[in-house]
């Protein structure tokens, strides 16, 4: 088993996302990043990107189950949440509106007036398939008529989901769709756990903010203690999202199975950068969870897909 430090650096690791843009001196890296989604969806950029909710390292080593998206107010008090999601769940939508809401609601205080109350943009990137009726990455959502889409209910509450699992899937035509600063954001969240920083420099066309952002991701993962706390987090969801705490009901193994394949599958994706139809077809055939597990730490552990193959067989 490799040391605890050896972690694969891994840019869609909340806790890494929420400790990059919770750092005051990374204001201008959060600031790009929203820009990027705003210039892509039409809008002008802001120029301060103020986090509201600052990680607390003490309050995760207390609780694992903290939720880790990170909030923003602009020099308009314009209102951003922003979040990482690894996997999907059944509520997942809900819980994206919930947020949301949460956010614009709290922004109220007894007797204000509502035309004070500030718009609210919830930024969420997605590694797992979501919307798949839909064809581009940057996928907006918006309160409309039915009857005329060009009437708004409101424009106080936007959604801009960031499908990322097509360019895991290497359908890399797809970012042509995306303005500059947002693809290349996009290559950084996809790519920068399985490229050096020079492959990422050629890759964004030397975008010194994605190499900024890629150093920081490498110190990092190159700390111990914070490290440990992706590790610690990423188990906690890894075992959150397939029901490893609770009773089944019967007909959930099946699915535990599939989701623990699934899982293996996207892990070796991120750190290898692809996976053999023929792999990943064996790997979802397996219905021993307990081979999954092991399958699974190995997916961790592993220096290359044909060491895991070794394994597998």
């Amino acid at each position: 088993m490799k040391p605890q430090e050896e972690l694969t650096p891994d840019p869609m690791s909340d806790v890494f996302t929420a400790m990059l843009w919770s750092s005051p001196k990374n204001e201008h890296l959060l600031r790009s990043f929203i820009n990027a989604v705003r210039t892509d969806a039409g809008m002008t950029s802001i120029v301060q990107a103020t986090v509201q909710n600052p990680f607390n390292i003490k309050d995760f080593v207390a609780s694992k189950r903290i939720v880790l998206d990170v909030r923003v107010k602009d020099e308009h008090e314009h209102l951003y949440d922003i979040e990482v999601q690894g996997a999907d769940h059944a509520a997942f939508s809900n819980r994206v509106v919930e947020y949301s809401a949460d956010t614009f609601v709290g922004q109220f205080k007894s007797g204000m007036n509502y035309t004070a109350l500030r718009p609210v943009m919830s930024i969420i990137l997605t590694a797992f398939p979501i919307f798949r009726q839909l064809t581009r990455l940057h996928t907006i959502f918006e309160i409309r008529s039915r009857e005329n889409p060009d009437v708004l209910l409101t424009s106080h509450l936007h959604f801009h989901f960031l499908r990322l699992w097509d360019v895991f899937q290497g359908h890399l035509e797809k970012l042509d769709d995306l303005c500059r600063d947002l693809r290349d954001w996009v290559l950084f969240f996809v790519f920068a756990a399985v490229k050096t920083e020079r492959e990422m420099s050629q890759l964004t066309d030397h975008n010194p903010v994605i190499l900024e952002a890629f150093e920081e991701m490498q110190r990092f993962f190159a700390d111990p203690e914070t490290c440990e706390l992706a590790r610690e987090r990423r188990q906690f969801i890894f075992d959150f999202n397939l029901g490893m705490n609770a009773s089944k009901e019967e007909g959930i193994a099946e699915g535990e199975a599939k989701g623990k394949a699934d899982s293996i599958v996207y892990n070796l994706k991120r750190r290898f950068g692809t996976v053999s139809h023929e792999l990943e077809s064996r790997l979802l055939a397996i219905t021993d969870v307990a081979q999954l597990d092991c399958l699974r730490d190995l997916s961790y552990d592993c220096d290359s897909l044909e060491e895991f193959k070794t394994g597998l067989a």
